[in-house]
């Protein structure tokens, strides 16, 4: 079986020297744990890093981190479908929302629940993903800030996340005016301007980011530490988190054309094939991964001189060339991933996990 890898070391340095940055410049800020699917032997690792606040977006996962740490402020990051209004109420202290509906719906039933739900309004920011037209903020605002059992302590913004649009000094600048409009016309007090994800940490490291913005929701640098803005690793934090380890399954050296009559794959891929291959041999593994745990285009192989081909449903095909290393079945290959490759395996129940001290 293939297995998924957290160096606990590495993620406690990344931690660390994120929080620090943060408290420096006085931020608050909570983990993204939609990456870990729920995964109990990985949350709790986060969870010991002495968090206070932790964000996903499945109502399951926050069911979790609730029974391991109830104590723990969680947010719910996406605004909530009306079918799972009273979980949310339930295990989810925060939410983020957008529609006047759902905010009533959510006070009627943290009324019921004899609880107190906060949110964060997000604003539209140029992504178009989720959002309030900044326009209509006044307005939206004013219907909502005396509903029952309800207390709106943010206003958050997402860049980066549809169609790329980055945080910029401008943006976030409007996102901290907005909070000022709504404080001075009603004379409330909004504790949180959430515009701060991994993308926006750059900002934060370059000292571009505007004094308003005091609160961070960040996954993606925390398990990567990957700088969105120039697709490198910001200096200090590590890379590799997560590891996967995959047993070769077959090795033989094979031609590097296929032959016969090509057509679509499975997959819908339709190959061309490189003439000046023709005659050429090579060392090719098979490994215990597929399609269905993980798009390769994701995987970053360790071994430099190794290259993947391609991948069906169970199985993934890598070349090795000459087989420098003299890779025999049975031996392990390793990969680092990227976020979204290690959101398939983490989602996959075929590939084991485990904690490496």
């Amino acid at each position: 079986m293939a297995v998924l890898k957290l160096y606990r070391d590495k993620l406690q340095h990344n931690y660390q020297h994120i929080d620090s940055a943060l408290k420096e410049n006085g931020i608050t800020w909570g983990v993204v744990t939609k990456l870990l699917c729920g995964n109990e032997l990985f949350l709790k690792e986060v969870l010991a890093l002495g968090v206070n606040e932790i964000h996903d977006s499945r109502v399951t996962n926050l069911k979790a981190i609730k029974s391991l740490a109830p104590e723990v402020q969680t947010v719910y990051i996406k605004p909530a479908p009306k079918q799972s209004i009273p979980d949310i109420v339930s295990c989810a202290d925060v939410s983020f929302e957008t529609e006047l509906e759902i905010i009533r719906l959510l006070s009627e039933e943290a009324v019921r629940q004899n609880r107190h739900h906060k949110i964060i309004i997000m604003i539209e920011m140029g992504d178009l993903r989720e959002g309030v037209m900044g326009d209509e903020l006044v307005n939206f605002y004013e219907q909502v800030f005396e509903l029952p059992n309800i207390s709106v302590i943010g206003l958050g913004a997402n860049f980066n996340c549809l169609h790329g649009v980055m945080p910029t000094q401008d943006k976030l600048i409007q996102l901290s005016l907005y909070t000022q409009i709504i404080e001075a016309k009603f004379e409330k007090e909004i504790p949180w301007v959430s515009g701060g994800t991994s993308v926006t940490l750059p900002l934060l490291f370059s000292r571009q980011l505007p004094k308003g913005v005091n609160h961070f929701r960040i996954g993606e640098a925390l398990f990567f530490g990957l700088n969105l803005f120039t697709n490198e690793t910001f200096e200090g934090i590590y890379d590799d988190v997560f590891e996967l380890e995959t047993e070769i399954i077959e090795l033989t050296e094979k031609p590097m054309v296929p032959s016969g009559i090509l057509a679509e794959n499975p997959s819908g891929e339709s190959f061309q094939i490189d003439e000046s291959l023709y005659g050429r041999m090579s060392h090719r593994a098979i490994l215990d991964v597929g399609l269905l745990d993980i798009n390769p285009k994701f995987l970053l192989p360790r071994d430099e001189h190794l290259s993947v081909i391609g991948a069906s449903s169970d199985m993934l095909v890598v070349e090795l060339g000459e087989n420098e290393n003299n890779y025999k079945v049975g031996d392990v290959l390793r990969f680092t991933l990227r976020y979204m490759g290690a959101l398939s395996i983490l989602n996959s129940r075929y590939i084991g996990k485990e904690v490496v001290s």
